[in-house]
């Protein structure tokens, strides 16, 4: 069974760090604070596309094998790699292979060039047999907004598709050639290179929507592939769909991005109210299984392409902290977004969701876009965090920590978890694991006391590894807790009785 990280934290690379002082964060800036993911307890990183590209966000690669200068070299990231596996952290890298930027080379030539040996790499098609195909319109999906996705080039008779922008050319994998360049690319960054993996863009638009029942089968050769490059190499993919679509791509991969779960945190934080929540993951990791029973659920509360749990939340701390709270006690191998353990807000558009990190230091927080939400009238900068310990960066390492210590909590494969008390709405209740290991998990999910009689075989839990403030006591096999507050406990050895608890440390 691989060791996989037990918490991962995505970083959106131009908002992060800056190592140089032209208002840009750039991979310097990352092996920069280093230390500070290591003392988070981070132990995986996945860093948005560092590729050559025309856009700030570098999701339209130009180059596959290079670094784009306002990042810094391939020096720069062998470097970082370094650094990150001296600290005990994987780096995983973002693969975008779905499409190109219309301004690489591939595309330059085959555009207005039928006969051009690129011109496969692409997908194009005549208005005649568009219509004919039905295939001028495309529905929306959550990811990709384009209604109608084919674009013209000045000269061509023929438009190429571009489900993303027409800025974005989808290439074709039904083309041997090129599935031979993106298996070169793959072996540059794992072999020679040395990436532990990567994070694989629009995993569920490899084919398009009239051949969608191929993109799980691709997804499958590629990892045995990979597997045949570096045989340890994480894959983990962005499939943004439902459970049933979801569920195929793990034959192949290692990982996929639960959206679904996402989502159904978010209602719960905002209702207050659990909705059975738990027999529905239950339910769902059942449907995962059944393609492999190695799954791992990278669970997230958001990323660079969602609106920010901290403005979902309406900047409410004691939320936050709940928020926290539920993401890293679930199973599966949490993700979070740069500037979440800090709170940081934001709302589309895009660049909104990826603003400049509030370090609290003006020489490394970069500066390339003035933030709108992320403000330091409106969000605790890091530095001023750290003096505060009751603030919500001080909850989210003790939380990582407990992750990372907690054989129950921080299994990522195989992991267990069984519902406790579903008649409370208000009260999300869960025990994670089996035998001696095994944690009960007890959130509140309201303003309000909430109060739960511990009884039968659960009266054994009596150690508290964890709790999010002072709101609390546990006497008499009675827990209570306080607003937004959430509770672990561990069992009391040889099940002697418990002990009596008024309040314990939020941090301890």
């Amino acid at each position: 069974m691989q060791d996989y990280p037990r918490v991962c934290y995505e970083i959106f690379v131009r908002s992060f760090s800056d190592s140089n002082g032209d208002g840009i964060g750039d991979l310097n800036g990352i092996i920069n604070q280093m230390g500070y993911l290591a003392g988070l307890g981070i132990q995986g990183i996945w860093i948005t596309p560092v590729q050559p590209s025309p856009s700030y966000h570098k999701y339209d690669v130009t180059d596959y094998c290079g670094i784009d200068p306002e990042f810094g070299t391939l020096d720069d990231f062998r470097r970082l790699l370094s650094v990150a596996h001296a600290a005990g952290i994987r780096v995983y890298m973002d693969l975008v292979i779905h499409h190109t930027s219309i301004r690489h080379p591939w595309f330059k030539q085959a555009a207005g060039n039928p006969g051009s040996s690129y011109r496969p790499y692409y997908r194009w098609m005549s208005d005649e047999l568009i219509d004919a195909m039905g295939l001028k319109e495309r529905a929306l999906t959550e990811d990709a907004h384009t209604i109608n996705p084919w674009h013209r080039v000045q000269g061509d008779r023929e438009r190429f598709l571009g489900i993303f922008s027409r800025e974005m050319a989808d290439l074709n994998f039904d083309e041997p050639r090129l599935n031979d360049e993106i298996d070169a690319v793959a072996r540059f960054w794992l072999k020679e290179i040395g990436v532990d993996g990567f994070r694989l863009d629009a995993a569920r638009h490899i084919y398009p929507d009239w051949e969608k029942e191929k993109n799980p089968v691709f997804w499958t050769g590629f990892a045995q592939r990979v597997a045949a490059i570096k045989p340890d190499a994480y894959l983990i993919g962005e499939v943004w769909a439902e459970t049933e679509t979801v569920a195929p791509f793990f034959r192949g991969l290692n990982a996929n991005f639960n959206f679904d779960a996402s989502f159904k945190i978010e209602a719960m934080l905002i209702s207050e109210r659990q909705d059975r929540f738990i027999p529905w993951l239950i339910r769902q990791r059942e449907v995962f299984a059944g393609h492999a029973a190695g799954f791992v659920d990278a669970v997230m509360l958001s990323n660079h392409d969602q609106q920010r749990i901290g403005s979902t939340l309406s900047g409410n701390t004691a939320k936050l902290k709940l928020a926290a709270a539920i993401l890293l006690t679930l199973p599966g191998q949490p993700f979070l977004y740069y500037g979440e353990e800090i709170g940081m807000l934001g709302r589309k558009p895009d660049p909104a969701i990826r603003e400049p990190f509030l370090w609290g230091e003006p020489p490394i927080e970069t500066t390339w876009r003035r933030a709108v939400y992320s403000k330091k009238e409106r969000v605790q900068p890091l530095s001023d965090a750290l003096r505060h310990p009751a603030s919500l960066f001080y909850v989210y390492r003790a939380l990582i920590r407990l992750r990372n210590e907690s054989v129950a909590i921080g299994q990522v494969q195989f992991n267990e978890i069984r519902e406790f008390c579903p008649e409370r709405p208000e009260l999300l209740t869960y025990i994670r694991g089996s035998g001696e290991d095994a944690c009960l998990v007890v959130h509140n999910l309201t303003a309000r006391y909430q109060t739960l009689s511990l009884t039968h075989d659960i009266v054994r839990y009596g150690i508290v590894r964890y709790v999010t403030h002072t709101a609390f006591s546990l006497k008499a096999g009675v827990l209570r807790l306080g607003k937004y507050n959430s509770v672990v406990l561990t069992q009391v050895a040889g099940n002697i009785g418990q002990p009596e608890t008024e309040v314990s440390p939020a941090l301890s």
